[in-house]
């Protein structure tokens, strides 16, 4: 199998109207990351609710990764990455309980299209992503839905940086993947939404951009 296609039509369904708390949160990040402060960035703003900031980022952070493999995807096959790791000591394999119901080790351009498949599916669900203004978020959002999220699209910047820098470079998109990885570490480090074990592939990067 060749480069598989990722989701093209990077679009944020809970984002819809201007006005709506969604499109007020995100024109307040990025207005926040415009003063080029990510530390100020990640702040829950003051009265609003932290599942709901969670969700703006968790749908940002989809895109950002999304855009950053597809443009190096033509270099993410079959065969020249067998399996989903950074390095040789981190190695992940892919369980969704459905289709695998065993962790199951695929290429990394597989595991890839199944995550964005996977989170896909739950940001369209209104009833983990509500959309309504009043409609509140399930109950343990952060540790349940977000957190497991968050978890494996740390593993896409992992990869991305052991298997692919070069390649992120040649396409002019290092600045990108650089600053998008850091507000990923400061946001989950802030909220305590990754564990630190998931972070140790990249921990020389992290000390890199601090």
């Amino acid at each position: 199998m060749d480069s598989v296609a990722i989701n093209t039509n990077i679009s944020d369904n809970r984002s819809s109207g201007v006005g709506s708390v969604q499109y007020q949160l995100r024109q307040y990040a990025e207005t926040t990351l415009g003063k080029g402060s990510l530390r100020e960035a990640v702040l829950l703003p003051e009265g609003e609710s932290l599942e709901e900031w969670i969700a703006c980022h968790v749908v940002d952070f989809y895109n950002h990764i999304n855009m950053l493999f597809m443009s190096i995807s033509h270099h993410c096959t079959d065969e020249t990455c067998p399996k989903m790791c950074a390095g040789e000591k981190y190695n992940y394999l892919w369980r969704d309980g459905v289709a695998y119901k065993e962790p199951t080790q695929v290429s990394a351009n597989l595991y890839v299209k199944l995550l964005m498949g996977w989170v896909d599916g739950q940001l369209d669900d209104t009833r983990l992503f509500p959309v309504e203004l009043g409609h509140p978020f399930p109950q343990g959002f952060k540790e349940k839905v977000a957190c497991p999220i968050l978890k494996r699209m740390v593993r896409v910047y992992a990869h991305l940086y052991w298997h692919h820098y070069p390649q992120i470079r040649q396409v002019g998109l290092a600045t990108m993947l650089n600053t998008s990885f850091n507000h990923f570490i400061l946001f989950v480090t802030k909220f305590d939404l990754v564990d630190n074990s998931e972070l140790q592939a990249v921990k020389d990067v992290v000390k890199s951009l601090a």
